[in-house]
C-alpha cells in the first residue's frame, strides 16, 4: 500500500509541472487563434473571451493587404528548393563518406560535425557579399541555396547514421548484378535510407519555413518577402494601424501548416531521431 501511495504521489509530482507548462505552451496559441477571428474593438473590449462572431475578415484583409499571398508562396517555394537542394548535396555526401573508404572520409566527416557548432550568424557577412557578387541578393533562390547549405553538417550527420547499418552485401550483390555505383546509390542505399531522408527533410523543411533572420538580411525588396518577414511588417504596421486582428490572422496563416505537418509525422519524427541516434 505504501508502494502505491508513493508511486501515485511520484507520478503527480511528475505530471503537474508537465501539465502546467503544456498550459503555458499552448494557451498563447488558443488566445492567437481566438484573436484571428475577432474584430479590432472586440480584441480590446474582451481580449481573452471568445469572439462573438467568427469572422474570416481578419484573413481576407492579410491575403489582400498585406500580400500575404505572395509570402506564402515565397515561403513554400524556399522551403521546398532548400529542402530538395539539401537532399540532392547530402545523400550522395553521406553516401561517400561512410562507404567510400577514401583517404581523408574521417577528416570529412569530423569538418561536417563540427560545422554543427558553429553558429551561423558568423557567416553571415561573407554570406551577403557572396550572393550580391554573385547576384543572388533579394533573390529566393540565392536564399534556398543559403538554407540547404546552413542544413547539410545536420543531414549528413543523420543520413551517415542510417546508411552505416545497411549490410554492404546488399551493395556487392548488386554490383555483382552490374549495377553501377550511381545505381547502387540510388537504387538501394537510398531505399532504405528512407526513413532518415523522410526525417531529416521534415525538420529541414519546418526550419526553412520558420526561419526569419537570413530572411530578414538577404531579402530587401517586399515583394520577395518570405512569410516571417511579412509577418514581421505587419507586427510594424499594427502599432499604427491597430491591426491586431490581421496579425493574428497572418500568424494563424503561418503556423497551422506546422502543426498539421509536425502532427501527421509526429510519430514518423520520433521514430527516425530514434533509429538514428541507435544506428549511429
Amino acid at each position: 500500500m505504501k508502494r502505491s501511495v508513493g508511486q501515485i504521489l511520484g507520478r503527480t509530482g511528475i505530471r503537474i509541472p508537465l501539465i502546467l507548462w503544456t498550459i503555458a505552451v499552448l494557451y498563447p496559441i488558443f488566445w492567437m487563434f481566438l484573436g484571428a477571428f475577432k474584430s479590432n474593438a472586440e480584441i480590446y473590449r474582451n481580449p481573452w473571451g471568445f469572439p462573438e462572431s467568427f469572422s474570416w475578415q481578419n484573413f481576407i484583409g492579410a491575403w489582400n493587404n498585406y500580400n500575404i499571398d505572395t509570402s506564402v508562396f515565397n515561403s513554400l517555394f524556399v522551403t521546398v528548393l532548400g529542402a530538395v537542394i539539401t537532399l540532392v548535396l547530402a545523400i550522395p555526401t553521406a553516401y561517400a563518406i561512410e562507404r567510400l573508404n577514401f583517404r581523408g572520409s574521417r577528416f570529412l566527416f569530423t569538418l561536417y560535425v563540427s560545422a554543427m557548432m558553429i553558429p551561423m550568424v558568423l557567416g553571415w557577412i561573407p554570406l551577403f557579399f557572396l550572393l550580391m557578387k554573385l547576384n543572388l541578393l533579394d533573390n529566393i533562390i540565392g536564399l534556398s541555396i543559403v538554407y540547404a547549405v546552413s542544413q547539410l553538417p545536420f543531414t549528413i550527420f543523420v543520413l551517415t547514421s542510417f546508411m552505416s547499418t545497411i549490410p554492404k552485401s546488399l551493395e556487392e550483390s548488386a554490383a555483382m548484378d552490374g549495377l553501377s555505383p550511381y545505381g547502387v546509390l540510388w537504387k538501394i542505399i537510398t531505399p532504405l535510407s528512407m526513413s532518415g531522408i523522410i526525417t531529416v527533410t521534415i525538420m529541414n523543411a519546418i526550419q526553412f519555413w520558420n526561419e526569419y533572420f537570413m530572411a530578414l538580411i538577404f531579402l530587401q525588396t517586399q515583394e520577395n518577402y518570405t512569410l516571417a518577414l511579412a509577418i514581421d511588417f505587419i507586427s510594424s504596421e499594427a502599432q499604427y494601424t491597430n491591426a491586431w486582428g490581421t496579425l493574428f490572422a497572418s500568424l494563424v496563416i503561418a503556423i497551422t501548416p506546422v502543426i498539421i505537418l509536425y502532427a501527421i509525422f509526429q510519430q514518423r519524427i520520433a521514430k527516425g531521431m530514434t533509429e538514428g541516434a541507435i544506428k549511429g
